[in-house]
C-alpha cells in the first residue's frame, strides 16, 4: 500500500510523486496517450502528487488534458512553477499564471513554486516587484493553496531563503551522491525543523545513478544478495529519512511506474538495512574513483572573497567525468550563473585564502583554473552574459 507523509497543513502526500517532465515524446510532441496510461496507473496505485512547470515544453497542456479526460483533478495535488526569471512585473506574473491555469484546465494550483529561486538578492528583487503581495492575494483567493520554491545552490543560501518568507514547502535536488552538496542533508533537516515539507527532485541524478554507474558499481549490485536494483536502493535511501516528504520520479514507462510504486509501498522511515547502507557506501567509492578533484564538499574553503562557489564548481567538474560533460556543464550553469551575484570559477583571483583552510590540502587555485577551462565553454559564457544583461536570475 502506498505510503503517505504530511505536509505543513496536515494533508497526506504520497511519498512517490510523478515528475511529468520526462513524458515520452513522439514526433517531437508528448505522446499523450502513452503518458495517460502511465499517469493513471500511478494515480490508481495511490500517487497523488504531480509536478510540472511552465517551461517544460507542452507539459502543462498534457497534464491538464490527462486530468480532464479522466475527471480526476480533485484526486491529485498539482504542482507547477513560475519562471520568475522571465518576468519583469506583477502584471507579467499574473498573465503567466492565468496561462498556466488554462493549460492545466483548472482554477487553482495546489503547490506553486518559484522555479529555481537561487539567492536572497533574487527574492528581494521579486519583492520589489510586488511578488509577496501577489502571493498573499492568490493564497487568500484559493487560486494557490501552498507556496514554495525549488532550489539549486549552496546550503547556506538555501537556509537563508527558507527564513526569508513564510513558505509552505520547498523542493531540492537530493540523492546519495548530493548528500553534502547543494542544499544537502543539512538543508533538508533545516527545512524540516522549520516545519516545511521537502519535495525531492533528481533522486537518481537524471538516471545517472542507474544507467551511468561505473561497471564496477553495477557489479556490486549483481553480487548483492537481496538483488536490489540501483533505482530501488536510491529511493530507499531517501524514504529512510523522516525529513523527506515526497520523492519525484520522471516515470515514462509502465515498468518504471510499477517498480517505483512497489518500492514506495515497501519503504517506510527506517527501512534501510545495514547491508544496504554498506552497499551504498561501496557504490559511492566506485563513483568517486572517476572524480578529478578529491573535494568532499565540507565547505571549509568558503566563503570565497570573490564569491566563487568552490565546492559547487568541483562537484560539477567531477560530474563531467563521472556522468558526462553535458550533465556537469548544465548543473554548473544552474548553480553559478542563474543568480544576481555569479559564482563562477573564473572569478578566482588566486588569493589562496581557501587553500589554507582545506582539510584535503587540494591545490584549489590550480584546480579552479582547470575546472573553468572545461566548464566555462563558449555556450556557458554566452548564457551567463545573457542572464546578467537581461536579469534572468
Amino acid at each position: 500500500m502506498m505510503q503517505y507523509r504530511k505536509d505543513k497543513k496536515g494533508n497526506n502526500i504520497s511519498v512517490l510523486g510523478y515528475g511529468c517532465m520526462r513524458f515520452t515524446k513522439k514526433g517531437g510532441a508528448t505522446d499523450i496517450d502513452k503518458a495517460e496510461q502511465e499517469v493513471m496507473a500511478a494515480i490508481r496505485a495511490g500517487v497523488n502528487y504531480l509536478d510540472t512547470a511552465y517551461v517544460y515544453p507542452g507539459n502543462e497542456v498534457a497534464v491538464g488534458e490527462i486530468l480532464s479526460r479522466n475527471h480526476c483533478r480533485g484526486d491529485v495535488y498539482l504542482a507547477t512553477k513560475l519562471p520568475h526569471y522571465l518576468i519583469k512585473s506583477v502584471d507579467g506574473v499574473e498573465k503567466m499564471f492565468q496561462e498556466e491555469l488554462r493549460r492545466l484546465k483548472t482554477d487553482y494550483i495546489d503547490y506553486y513554486l518559484m522555479h529555481m529561486l537561487t539567492d536572497i538578492p533574487t527574492w528581494e528583487k521579486l519583492k520589489k516587484l510586488g511578488m509577496a503581495e501577489w502571493i498573499e492575494g492568490k493564497l487568500a483567493s484559493g487560486q494557490i493553496r501552498n507556496i514554495g520554491f525549488s532550489y539549486h545552490g549552496k546550503t547556506d543560501m538555501f537556509q537563508k531563503l527558507v527564513d526569508a518568507y513564510d513558505w509552505d514547502f520547498c523542493q531540492i535536488q537530493y540523492n546519495y551522491i548530493d548528500e553534502y552538496s547543494q542544499a544537502g542533508v543539512e538543508g533538508l533537516r533545516y527545512a524540516h525543523a522549520k516545519g516545511l515539507p521537502v519535495i525531492i527532485m533528481e533522486p537518481l541524478r537524471g538516471g545517472r545513478l542507474v544507467d551511468l554507474l561505473p561497471e564496477s558499481a553495477k557489479e556490486l549490485f549483481q553480487r548483492e544478495g537481496e538483488q536490489r536494483t540501483p533505482a530501488e536502493l536510491a529511493f530507499r535511501w531517501l524514504y529512510n529519512q523522516p525529513e523527506v516528504t515526497c520523492v519525484l520520479s520522471g516515470m515514462n514507462s509502465m515498468e518504471m511506474v510499477e517498480q517505483n510504486v512497489k518500492t514506495a509501498s515497501e519503504s517506510p522511515v527506517g527501512c534501510l538495512t545495514r547491508a544496504e547502507e554498506e552497499l551504498i557506501a561501496q557504490v559511492k567509492l566506485e563513483i568517486e574513483k572517476n572524480v578529478k578533484v578529491g573535494c568532499t564538499g565540507c565547505g571549509y574553503c568558503m566563503p570565497c572573497p570573490k564569491g566563487v562557489d568552490i565546492p559547487g564548481t568541483f562537484r560539477c567538474y567531477n560530474a563531467m567525468y563521472s556522468e558526462g560533460k553535458k550533465s556537469g556543464r548544465r548543473d554548473y550553469l544552474q548553480c553559478t550563473a542563474f543568480r544576481k551575484d555569479t559564482s563562477s570559477a573564473s572569478q578566482c583571483i588566486g588569493c589562496g585564502k581557501c587553500e589554507s583552510h582545506c582539510p584535503q590540502h587540494i591545490e584549489i587555485r590550480k584546480e579552479l583554473k582547470n575546472a573553468a577551462a572545461e566548464l566555462e565553454d563558449l555556450r556557458y559564457k554566452a548564457m551567463k552574459t545573457a542572464i546578467q544583461v537581461f536579469h534572468l536570475w
